[in-house]
């Protein structure tokens, strides 16, 4: 699972999971080739409004969060593929 960092253009996004992306080397995705749910990780968002960018340790929790509330299992959320 990843959380979208950044709008490249319209047909790309930067993406994160805090742990083997981490947020010094997003990973550049076309938006075709991802799977978006309507979840939201709310304190890389409250970063991202501010114009900060959000700590590794903050996407891994909110990441994790979304998973143990039962959200999303697994891969879900925004994926690869």
């Amino acid at each position: 699972m990843f959380v979208v960092i950044k709008i490249v253009n319209e047909r790309y996004l930067s993406i994160s999971d805090g742990d083997l992306r981490k947020i010094e080397n997003p990973k550049k995705k076309n938006i075709k080739h991802l799977h978006f749910t309507p979840i939201r990780a709310d304190d890389v968002l409250e970063y991202l409004h501010r114009g900060e960018i959000p700590a590794n340790h903050v996407i891994k929790k909110n990441i994790k969060q979304i998973v143990d509330k039962g959200l999303i299992s697994g891969e879900g959320g925004l994926v690869s593929g």
